[in-house]
Protein backbone atom coordinates (compact mmCIF):
# COMPACT_ATOMS: atom_id res chain seq x y z
CA UNK A 1 0.00 0.00 0.00
CA UNK A 2 2.71 2.57 0.84
CA UNK A 3 4.40 1.69 -2.47
CA UNK A 4 1.18 2.27 -4.40
CA UNK A 5 0.59 5.52 -2.56
CA UNK A 6 4.11 6.71 -3.35
CA UNK A 7 3.68 5.75 -6.99
CA UNK A 8 0.37 7.60 -7.20
CA UNK A 9 1.94 10.67 -5.62
CA UNK A 10 4.79 10.60 -8.14
CA UNK A 11 2.33 10.31 -11.02
CA UNK A 12 0.28 13.19 -9.61
CA UNK A 13 3.34 15.41 -9.27
CA UNK A 14 4.60 14.41 -12.73
CA UNK A 15 1.28 15.42 -14.30
CA UNK A 16 1.22 18.75 -12.47
CA UNK A 17 4.86 19.70 -13.02
CA UNK A 18 4.70 20.92 -16.59
CA UNK A 19 7.88 22.30 -18.15
CA UNK A 20 6.56 25.83 -17.68
CA UNK A 21 5.95 25.24 -13.98
CA UNK A 22 9.37 23.65 -13.51
CA UNK A 23 10.93 26.68 -15.16
CA UNK A 24 9.04 29.09 -12.89
CA UNK A 25 9.72 27.09 -9.72
CA UNK A 26 13.44 27.05 -10.54
CA UNK A 27 13.57 30.83 -10.72
CA UNK A 28 11.46 31.28 -7.60
CA UNK A 29 13.71 28.93 -5.64
CA UNK A 30 16.91 30.75 -6.53
CA UNK A 31 15.29 34.15 -5.86
CA UNK A 32 14.19 33.05 -2.38
CA UNK A 33 17.60 31.54 -1.65
CA UNK A 34 19.26 34.78 -2.72
CA UNK A 35 16.88 36.79 -0.55
CA UNK A 36 17.78 34.72 2.52
CA UNK A 37 21.50 35.13 1.85
CA UNK A 38 21.19 38.90 1.34
CA UNK A 39 19.30 39.20 4.63
CA UNK A 40 22.36 37.97 6.53
CA UNK A 41 24.34 40.68 8.36
CA UNK A 42 27.53 39.58 6.56
CA UNK A 43 26.01 40.65 3.23
CA UNK A 44 26.02 44.37 4.10
CA UNK A 45 28.54 46.80 5.53
CA UNK A 46 26.25 48.08 8.29
CA UNK A 47 23.02 46.81 9.78
CA UNK A 48 21.01 44.58 7.46
CA UNK A 49 18.75 44.86 4.44
CA UNK A 50 14.99 44.99 4.83
CA UNK A 51 13.02 42.00 3.56
CA UNK A 52 11.52 43.85 0.57
CA UNK A 53 14.87 45.40 -0.40
CA UNK A 54 16.59 42.00 -0.20
CA UNK A 55 13.82 40.41 -2.26
CA UNK A 56 13.98 43.25 -4.79
CA UNK A 57 17.78 42.96 -5.12
CA UNK A 58 17.67 39.17 -5.44
CA UNK A 59 14.85 39.26 -8.02
CA UNK A 60 16.60 41.94 -10.04
CA UNK A 61 19.82 39.92 -10.09
CA UNK A 62 18.22 36.57 -10.95
CA UNK A 63 15.99 38.16 -13.59
CA UNK A 64 19.11 40.01 -14.83
CA UNK A 65 17.22 43.29 -14.69
CA UNK A 66 19.65 45.61 -12.93
CA UNK A 67 17.11 47.87 -11.21
CA UNK A 68 18.18 48.45 -7.63
CA UNK A 69 16.86 50.18 -4.54
CA UNK A 70 20.30 50.17 -2.91
CA UNK A 71 23.83 51.12 -3.88
CA UNK A 72 25.48 47.76 -4.66
CA UNK A 73 29.04 49.00 -4.18
CA UNK A 74 28.34 51.09 -1.06
CA UNK A 75 25.72 49.08 0.82
CA UNK A 76 26.72 45.48 0.08
CA UNK A 77 29.87 43.91 1.46
CA UNK A 78 32.19 41.76 -0.64
CA UNK A 79 30.11 38.78 0.45
CA UNK A 80 26.87 40.47 -0.62
CA UNK A 81 28.33 41.51 -3.96
CA UNK A 82 29.52 37.94 -4.54
CA UNK A 83 25.99 36.69 -3.87
CA UNK A 84 24.55 39.04 -6.48
CA UNK A 85 27.26 37.90 -8.90
CA UNK A 86 26.20 34.25 -8.57
CA UNK A 87 22.53 35.20 -8.75
CA UNK A 88 22.92 37.08 -12.04
CA UNK A 89 25.03 34.25 -13.48
CA UNK A 90 22.43 31.66 -12.52
CA UNK A 91 19.60 33.83 -13.79
CA UNK A 92 21.33 34.73 -17.02
CA UNK A 93 22.06 31.19 -18.12
CA UNK A 94 18.99 29.69 -16.50
CA UNK A 95 18.74 27.37 -13.54
CA UNK A 96 17.52 24.59 -15.81
CA UNK A 97 20.71 24.81 -17.86
CA UNK A 98 22.89 24.11 -14.86
CA UNK A 99 20.68 21.33 -13.48
CA UNK A 100 20.27 19.50 -16.81
CA UNK A 101 23.95 19.82 -17.66
CA UNK A 102 24.96 18.59 -14.21
CA UNK A 103 22.68 15.55 -14.40
CA UNK A 104 23.94 14.75 -17.88
CA UNK A 105 27.58 14.95 -16.79
CA UNK A 106 26.85 12.71 -13.80
CA UNK A 107 25.36 10.07 -16.10
CA UNK A 108 21.71 10.53 -15.09
CA UNK A 109 18.96 10.40 -17.65
CA UNK A 110 17.42 13.63 -18.90
CA UNK A 111 13.65 13.71 -18.93
CA UNK A 112 11.52 14.76 -21.87
CA UNK A 113 10.35 17.77 -19.83
CA UNK A 114 13.91 18.95 -19.36
CA UNK A 115 14.50 18.59 -23.09
CA UNK A 116 11.38 20.67 -23.77
CA UNK A 117 12.62 23.46 -21.50
CA UNK A 118 16.16 23.50 -22.86
CA UNK A 119 15.11 23.29 -26.50
CA UNK A 120 12.52 26.04 -26.06
CA UNK A 121 15.08 28.23 -24.28
CA UNK A 122 18.19 27.76 -26.41
CA UNK A 123 17.25 26.23 -29.76
CA UNK A 124 14.85 26.97 -32.58
CA UNK A 125 14.71 23.41 -33.93
CA UNK A 126 13.94 20.19 -32.01
CA UNK A 127 16.39 18.32 -34.23
CA UNK A 128 19.42 20.10 -32.78
CA UNK A 129 21.58 18.19 -30.30
CA UNK A 130 20.54 20.16 -27.25
CA UNK A 131 23.12 18.59 -24.93
CA UNK A 132 25.87 19.70 -27.30
CA UNK A 133 24.36 23.18 -27.23
CA UNK A 134 24.36 23.11 -23.42
CA UNK A 135 28.02 22.23 -23.29
CA UNK A 136 28.73 24.99 -25.79
CA UNK A 137 26.77 27.48 -23.67
CA UNK A 138 28.97 26.83 -20.66
CA UNK A 139 32.19 26.94 -22.69
CA UNK A 140 31.20 30.13 -24.53
CA UNK A 141 30.22 31.78 -21.26
CA UNK A 142 33.48 30.92 -19.51
CA UNK A 143 35.66 32.05 -22.42
CA UNK A 144 33.76 35.28 -23.14
CA UNK A 145 33.53 36.35 -19.48
CA UNK A 146 37.21 35.56 -18.92
CA UNK A 147 38.20 37.61 -21.96
CA UNK A 148 35.96 40.49 -20.86
CA UNK A 149 37.43 40.38 -17.36
CA UNK A 150 40.99 40.50 -18.70
CA UNK A 151 40.33 43.51 -20.93
CA UNK A 152 38.39 45.43 -18.28
CA UNK A 153 41.15 44.70 -15.76
CA UNK A 154 43.60 46.53 -18.02
CA UNK A 155 41.16 49.45 -18.10
CA UNK A 156 40.45 49.55 -14.35
CA UNK A 157 43.96 48.86 -13.05
CA UNK A 158 45.22 52.32 -14.02
CA UNK A 159 46.01 54.07 -10.73
CA UNK A 160 44.19 51.52 -8.52
CA UNK A 161 44.89 48.40 -6.48
CA UNK A 162 45.25 45.32 -8.75
CA UNK A 163 43.09 43.16 -6.44
CA UNK A 164 40.28 45.73 -6.49
CA UNK A 165 40.68 46.14 -10.24
CA UNK A 166 40.34 42.42 -10.94
CA UNK A 167 37.17 42.25 -8.81
CA UNK A 168 35.64 45.26 -10.54
CA UNK A 169 36.56 43.81 -13.92
CA UNK A 170 35.07 40.39 -13.17
CA UNK A 171 31.89 41.86 -11.67
CA UNK A 172 31.20 44.17 -14.60
CA UNK A 173 32.18 41.58 -17.23
CA UNK A 174 29.76 39.00 -15.79
CA UNK A 175 27.08 41.64 -15.29
CA UNK A 176 27.47 42.87 -18.88
CA UNK A 177 27.51 39.42 -20.49
CA UNK A 178 24.43 38.36 -18.55
CA UNK A 179 22.76 41.65 -19.52
CA UNK A 180 22.13 42.51 -15.87
CA UNK A 181 23.60 45.99 -15.52
CA UNK A 182 24.48 45.77 -11.82
CA UNK A 183 27.49 47.97 -11.12
CA UNK A 184 29.60 48.44 -8.02
CA UNK A 185 30.33 52.01 -9.10
CA UNK A 186 27.93 54.60 -7.61
CA UNK A 187 27.25 56.19 -11.01
CA UNK A 188 27.22 53.01 -13.12
CA UNK A 189 29.76 53.68 -15.92
CA UNK A 190 29.28 57.45 -16.16
CA UNK A 191 32.86 58.00 -14.99
CA UNK A 192 34.04 56.00 -18.02
CA UNK A 193 31.87 57.84 -20.56
CA UNK A 194 34.89 58.76 -22.69
CA UNK A 195 36.95 55.60 -22.07
CA UNK A 196 37.16 53.78 -25.40
CA UNK A 197 38.31 50.46 -23.93
CA UNK A 198 35.55 50.23 -21.30
CA UNK A 199 32.84 51.30 -23.75
CA UNK A 200 33.81 48.88 -26.52
CA UNK A 201 34.36 45.95 -24.15
CA UNK A 202 31.08 46.37 -22.28
CA UNK A 203 29.13 46.88 -25.52
CA UNK A 204 30.69 43.74 -27.00
CA UNK A 205 29.79 41.71 -23.90
CA UNK A 206 26.22 43.01 -23.96
CA UNK A 207 25.82 42.20 -27.65
CA UNK A 208 27.27 38.70 -27.41
CA UNK A 209 25.22 37.91 -24.31
CA UNK A 210 22.04 39.28 -25.83
CA UNK A 211 22.25 37.80 -29.31
CA UNK A 212 21.49 34.22 -28.24
CA UNK A 213 23.70 31.18 -27.75
CA UNK A 214 22.33 29.33 -30.78
CA UNK A 215 23.25 32.31 -32.96
CA UNK A 216 26.80 32.40 -31.56
CA UNK A 217 27.09 28.67 -32.17
CA UNK A 218 25.82 28.88 -35.75
CA UNK A 219 27.98 31.86 -36.65
CA UNK A 220 31.12 30.13 -35.32
CA UNK A 221 30.20 26.90 -37.13
CA UNK A 222 29.59 28.88 -40.32
CA UNK A 223 32.98 30.53 -39.93
CA UNK A 224 34.68 27.15 -39.67
CA UNK A 225 32.61 25.57 -42.44
CA UNK A 226 31.60 28.12 -45.09
CA UNK A 227 29.24 25.72 -46.85
CA UNK A 228 27.02 25.44 -43.81
CA UNK A 229 23.95 27.64 -44.29
CA UNK A 230 22.86 29.99 -41.54
CA UNK A 231 19.32 29.34 -40.34
CA UNK A 232 16.52 31.83 -40.92
CA UNK A 233 16.47 32.43 -37.15
CA UNK A 234 20.13 33.45 -37.06
CA UNK A 235 19.82 35.72 -40.09
CA UNK A 236 16.75 37.45 -38.66
CA UNK A 237 18.48 37.96 -35.30
CA UNK A 238 21.68 39.38 -36.80
CA UNK A 239 19.88 41.72 -39.21
CA UNK A 240 17.29 42.93 -36.69
CA UNK A 241 19.92 43.47 -33.99
CA UNK A 242 22.11 45.47 -36.37
CA UNK A 243 19.20 47.64 -37.52
CA UNK A 244 18.06 48.39 -33.97
CA UNK A 245 21.54 49.32 -32.75
CA UNK A 246 22.39 51.55 -35.71
CA UNK A 247 18.94 53.16 -35.87
CA UNK A 248 18.91 53.73 -32.10
CA UNK A 249 22.36 55.32 -32.10
CA UNK A 250 21.58 57.57 -35.08
CA UNK A 251 18.27 58.70 -33.59
CA UNK A 252 19.78 59.42 -30.16
CA UNK A 253 22.64 61.37 -31.77
CA UNK A 254 20.21 63.37 -33.91
CA UNK A 255 17.93 64.14 -30.97
CA UNK A 256 20.71 64.97 -28.51
CA UNK A 257 23.31 66.77 -30.62
CA UNK A 258 22.00 70.18 -29.51
CA UNK A 259 21.43 69.15 -25.92
CA UNK A 260 23.24 66.40 -24.00
CA UNK A 261 25.94 65.91 -26.67
CA UNK A 262 26.58 69.62 -27.12
CA UNK A 263 30.16 70.56 -26.30
CA UNK A 264 31.45 66.97 -26.23
CA UNK A 265 34.34 65.78 -28.35
CA UNK A 266 33.85 63.74 -31.52
CA UNK A 267 34.73 60.48 -29.79
CA UNK A 268 32.14 61.06 -27.05
CA UNK A 269 29.52 62.11 -29.58
CA UNK A 270 29.93 58.68 -31.19
CA UNK A 271 30.36 56.56 -28.06
CA UNK A 272 27.52 58.00 -25.97
CA UNK A 273 24.63 57.42 -28.46
CA UNK A 274 26.04 54.03 -29.47
CA UNK A 275 26.41 52.88 -25.86
CA UNK A 276 22.88 53.97 -24.89
CA UNK A 277 21.47 52.21 -27.95
CA UNK A 278 23.26 48.98 -27.04
CA UNK A 279 22.59 49.07 -23.30
CA UNK A 280 18.87 49.76 -23.81
CA UNK A 281 18.73 46.29 -25.38
CA UNK A 282 18.25 44.76 -21.87
CA UNK A 283 21.45 45.56 -19.99
CA UNK A 284 21.09 48.75 -17.96
CA UNK A 285 24.58 50.20 -17.70
CA UNK A 286 24.59 53.89 -18.54
CA UNK A 287 27.34 56.38 -19.32
CA UNK A 288 25.03 59.41 -19.01
CA UNK A 289 22.19 60.36 -16.68
CA UNK A 290 18.99 59.12 -18.35
CA UNK A 291 17.08 62.00 -16.75
CA UNK A 292 19.03 64.50 -18.87
CA UNK A 293 17.83 63.00 -22.16
CA UNK A 294 15.12 64.62 -24.27
CA UNK A 295 11.60 63.18 -24.36
CA UNK A 296 12.21 61.98 -27.91
CA UNK A 297 15.31 60.05 -26.83
CA UNK A 298 13.37 58.53 -23.94
CA UNK A 299 10.82 57.28 -26.46
CA UNK A 300 13.60 55.66 -28.50
CA UNK A 301 14.89 53.93 -25.34
CA UNK A 302 11.37 52.74 -24.48
CA UNK A 303 11.02 51.07 -27.89
CA UNK A 304 14.47 49.46 -27.65
CA UNK A 305 13.80 48.22 -24.11
CA UNK A 306 10.43 46.74 -25.07
CA UNK A 307 11.96 44.80 -27.97
CA UNK A 308 14.95 43.67 -25.93
CA UNK A 309 17.43 40.93 -26.77
CA UNK A 310 17.14 37.73 -28.80
CA UNK A 311 15.69 34.31 -27.88
CA UNK A 312 18.02 31.90 -26.10
CA UNK A 313 20.09 34.76 -24.70
CA UNK A 314 20.63 36.22 -21.25
CA UNK A 315 18.39 39.21 -22.05
CA UNK A 316 14.68 39.91 -21.87
CA UNK A 317 12.00 41.84 -23.74
CA UNK A 318 9.64 40.52 -26.38
CA UNK A 319 12.78 39.58 -28.36
CA UNK A 320 14.14 40.76 -31.69
CA UNK A 321 12.57 37.87 -33.57
CA UNK A 322 9.11 38.78 -32.28
CA UNK A 323 9.52 42.33 -33.55
CA UNK A 324 10.83 41.02 -36.88
CA UNK A 325 7.99 38.50 -37.30
CA UNK A 326 5.40 41.20 -36.56
CA UNK A 327 7.00 43.50 -39.15
CA UNK A 328 7.18 40.67 -41.69
CA UNK A 329 3.53 39.83 -41.04
CA UNK A 330 2.47 43.41 -41.81
CA UNK A 331 4.82 43.64 -44.81
CA UNK A 332 3.53 40.41 -46.35
CA UNK A 333 -0.09 41.43 -45.74
CA UNK A 334 0.53 44.75 -47.51
CA UNK A 335 1.93 42.81 -50.47
CA UNK A 336 -1.20 40.66 -50.53
CA UNK A 337 0.47 37.47 -49.28
CA UNK A 338 -1.42 35.26 -46.85
CA UNK A 339 1.83 33.74 -45.62
CA UNK A 340 4.78 35.27 -43.73
CA UNK A 341 7.68 34.73 -46.12
CA UNK A 342 11.33 35.66 -45.61
CA UNK A 343 14.56 34.41 -47.22
CA UNK A 344 12.55 32.05 -49.46
CA UNK A 345 11.08 30.38 -46.40
CA UNK A 346 7.62 30.55 -44.82
CA UNK A 347 7.34 31.12 -41.08
CA UNK A 348 4.78 28.67 -39.57
CA UNK A 349 1.40 30.11 -38.65
CA UNK A 350 1.87 28.68 -35.15
CA UNK A 351 4.98 30.85 -34.69
CA UNK A 352 3.14 33.96 -35.92
CA UNK A 353 0.24 33.34 -33.53
CA UNK A 354 2.68 32.78 -30.67
CA UNK A 355 4.44 36.05 -31.50
CA UNK A 356 1.22 38.07 -31.44
CA UNK A 357 0.23 36.48 -28.11
CA UNK A 358 3.61 37.30 -26.53
CA UNK A 359 3.57 40.92 -27.72
CA UNK A 360 0.01 41.49 -26.53
CA UNK A 361 0.60 39.84 -23.14
CA UNK A 362 3.80 41.84 -22.67
CA UNK A 363 2.13 45.17 -23.48
CA UNK A 364 -0.81 44.34 -21.21
CA UNK A 365 1.55 43.51 -18.31
CA UNK A 366 3.36 46.83 -18.70
CA UNK A 367 0.09 48.80 -18.82
CA UNK A 368 -1.22 46.96 -15.76
CA UNK A 369 1.85 47.60 -13.58
CA UNK A 370 2.24 51.18 -14.81
CA UNK A 371 -1.37 51.82 -13.79
CA UNK A 372 -0.70 50.35 -10.36
CA UNK A 373 2.42 52.50 -9.89
CA UNK A 374 0.42 55.60 -10.83
CA UNK A 375 -2.54 54.80 -8.60
CA UNK A 376 -0.39 53.92 -5.57
CA UNK A 377 0.81 57.40 -4.47
CA UNK A 378 -1.48 59.80 -2.68
CA UNK A 379 -3.73 61.77 -5.02
CA UNK A 380 -3.68 64.87 -2.77
CA UNK A 381 -1.08 66.59 -4.96
CA UNK A 382 -2.31 68.67 -7.91
CA UNK A 383 -2.05 67.06 -11.39
CA UNK A 384 0.66 69.45 -12.62
CA UNK A 385 2.82 68.43 -9.66
CA UNK A 386 2.62 64.72 -10.45
CA UNK A 387 2.58 64.79 -14.24
CA UNK A 388 6.21 63.67 -14.47
CA UNK A 389 5.36 60.42 -12.67
CA UNK A 390 3.63 59.06 -15.77
CA UNK A 391 6.78 59.04 -17.87
CA UNK A 392 9.00 57.93 -14.98
CA UNK A 393 6.74 55.02 -13.99
CA UNK A 394 6.18 53.97 -17.60
CA UNK A 395 9.94 53.99 -18.14
CA UNK A 396 10.41 51.99 -14.92
CA UNK A 397 7.78 49.43 -15.95
CA UNK A 398 9.19 48.90 -19.45
CA UNK A 399 12.70 48.68 -18.00
CA UNK A 400 11.57 46.09 -15.46
CA UNK A 401 9.69 43.97 -17.97
CA UNK A 402 12.46 44.17 -20.55
CA UNK A 403 14.96 43.23 -17.80
CA UNK A 404 16.96 46.33 -18.74
CA UNK A 405 17.72 48.16 -15.52
CA UNK A 406 17.75 51.72 -16.83
CA UNK A 407 15.88 54.13 -14.59
CA UNK A 408 14.96 57.78 -14.41
CA UNK A 409 15.88 57.76 -10.72
CA UNK A 410 12.58 56.73 -9.12
CA UNK A 411 13.52 53.17 -8.11
CA UNK A 412 14.86 53.96 -4.59
CA UNK A 413 11.84 56.23 -3.96
CA UNK A 414 9.23 53.52 -4.61
CA UNK A 415 6.91 52.55 -1.77
CA UNK A 416 6.78 48.96 -0.50
CA UNK A 417 3.69 48.19 -2.60
CA UNK A 418 5.30 49.70 -5.68
CA UNK A 419 8.52 47.71 -5.12
CA UNK A 420 6.48 44.51 -4.90
CA UNK A 421 4.70 45.42 -8.14
CA UNK A 422 8.03 45.99 -9.90
CA UNK A 423 9.31 42.67 -8.49
CA UNK A 424 6.34 40.90 -10.07
CA UNK A 425 6.97 42.65 -13.38
CA UNK A 426 10.70 41.82 -13.36
CA UNK A 427 9.85 38.17 -12.75
CA UNK A 428 7.17 38.21 -15.45
CA UNK A 429 9.56 39.88 -17.88
CA UNK A 430 12.21 37.19 -17.35
CA UNK A 431 10.06 34.05 -17.33
CA UNK A 432 6.76 35.30 -18.74
CA UNK A 433 7.47 35.39 -22.49
CA UNK A 434 9.47 32.15 -22.28
CA UNK A 435 6.80 30.41 -20.23
CA UNK A 436 4.01 31.68 -22.46
CA UNK A 437 5.87 30.53 -25.56
CA UNK A 438 6.55 27.13 -24.01
CA UNK A 439 2.94 26.75 -22.87
CA UNK A 440 1.66 27.64 -26.35
CA UNK A 441 4.09 25.20 -27.93
CA UNK A 442 2.98 22.34 -25.71
CA UNK A 443 -0.68 23.24 -26.02
CA UNK A 444 -0.46 23.23 -29.81
CA UNK A 445 0.44 19.55 -29.74
CA UNK A 446 -2.99 18.71 -28.43
CA UNK A 447 -5.94 18.47 -30.77
CA UNK A 448 -8.27 21.44 -30.56
CA UNK A 449 -11.93 21.71 -31.45
CA UNK A 450 -12.83 23.66 -34.59
CA UNK A 451 -16.37 25.01 -34.95
CA UNK A 452 -18.16 26.54 -37.91
CA UNK A 453 -16.58 29.86 -38.89
CA UNK A 454 -18.34 33.22 -38.57
CA UNK A 455 -16.61 36.50 -39.29
CA UNK A 456 -16.58 39.73 -37.26
CA UNK A 457 -15.89 43.28 -38.40
CA UNK A 458 -12.39 44.58 -37.60
CA UNK A 459 -10.51 47.76 -38.43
Amino acid sequence: MPTDLLLNMRLYVARRLTPARIFILGFISIILAGTVLLLMPSSVHQGRLGLVDALFTSTSAVCVTGLTVIDIGRDLSLSGQTITLFLMQAGGLGITTFSVLFLGMMGFGISAKSKDIVQSTFTHSPGIDFFHILRSVVVYTAVIEAAGTAILFLCFVEGSDPAAAIWRAAYHAISAFNNCGYSIFPDSLMSYRDHLGVNLTVMALILVGGIGFIVIHEVLEHGREQRKRLSVHTRIVVITTSILIVAGAVLIYTLERKFMLKGLGLESQVLVPLFQSVTARTCGFNTVDVRTLTNESILVLLILMFIGASPGSTGGGIKTTSAAVLFLLLWNRLKGSTHVNVFHRTIPEETVTKTISIIFASAFSIVLITSFLLFSPSSSLPPDGTRHFFLEYLFEAVSAFGTVGLSMGVTPQLSTAQKLAVIVLMFAGRVGPLTLALSLTLASRRKSIAYAEETVMVG
